[in-house]
């Protein structure tokens, strides 16, 4: 008998995840949403779009579409199966707003995709996503807000942005256009990486650079006290807004080693 034997190996990411929301300091209601569905390789922060009727319905829509996007087939269709349930939970918000008939209805997405070495961030709206990889935190997302598209085209200083009286008007959500309008950066996925979803209830309280202070001095252990930390400082600064932290940390694993035999001696004399 010849036994021949292939030595099948590859890598595989596995996940360390943490999340939490928060009604804050000022607020009564939490319009604010997160989820976490690692098997699926999909993380999302949603929030309600402030002073309209049911923002807490709009970002709790979106959660419940996404959670059923199942187990994919790779980065493609991972793509497909949230960008479809994402027009499906847009269609219910401004279907639910004519009905109300009190005006929009809307909510800011985040997302992080992963499937295998590769990720992609979907969003629409002021929420962010950040990466820490090392000691180099990166934003990735690029606020869709009028403040910003006025720095964009130099109308106004960054020193002005700080006070600017219509800073926190977004110009894009998930409710308020025929289909969603999103924007996406893709990449490849590091041993190690660590992601921050956020809602604009934490940033407003953080700069960049003291973001990258508090994420780097926390990550020599579990994510879960660092995400406690950042809500925690958040409310401590005033907490005007609903606070939410969705933090993913990327592990790569290897798959263990398959043998596979080319003799089977239990179908022997059955074919």
């Amino acid at each position: 008998m010849t036994d021949r034997r292939v030595m099948a190996t590859d890598e595989m990411m596995s996940f360390e995840t943490t999340l939490r929301t928060d009604v804050g300091c000022v607020r009564t209601l939490n319009e604010d949403s997160v989820m976490a569905a690692p098997t699926s390789g999909l993380w999302v922060v949603a929030d309600g779009m402030g002073g309209h009727t049911a923002g807490d319905f709009a970002s709790q829509t979106i959660c419940n579409a996404l959670e059923t996007v199942g187990l994919p087939t790779g980065a493609m269709d991972l793509r497909a199966r949230f960008m479809a349930r994402l027009t499906a939970a847009n269609s219910t918000i401004q279907a639910k707003a004519e009905e109300l008939g009190t005006g929009t209805i809307g909510s800011t997405i985040v997302a992080l995709l992963i499937q295998q070495d590769h990720f992609a961030c979907i969003w629409s709206g002021d929420s962010r996503i950040y990466r820490m990889r090392g000691d180099q935190l990166t934003r990735i997302t690029r606020d869709h807000t009028e403040v910003q598209a006025l720095l964009d085209t130099g109308a106004i200083t960054a020193a002005q942005a700080e006070d600017w009286p219509r800073k926190n008007v977004i110009t894009r959500a998930i409710g308020v256009t025929e289909l969603p309008e999103c924007d996406m950066v893709e990449g490849a996925l590091l041993d190690g990486d660590v992601f921050l979803l956020c809602s604009d209830g934490l940033t407003e309280y953080f700069e960049d650079a003291e973001l990258a202070d508090v994420l780097y001095s926390g990550l020599t252990g579990s994510l879960e006290p660092l995400c406690e930390q950042l809500i925690s400082m958040a409310l401590l600064r005033g907490g005007k807004d609903n606070v939410s932290v969705v933090m993913v940390r990327c592990h790569k694993t290897g798959f263990p080693a398959l043998a596979v035999e080319s003799d089977y001696p239990e179908f022997r004399g059955e074919l």
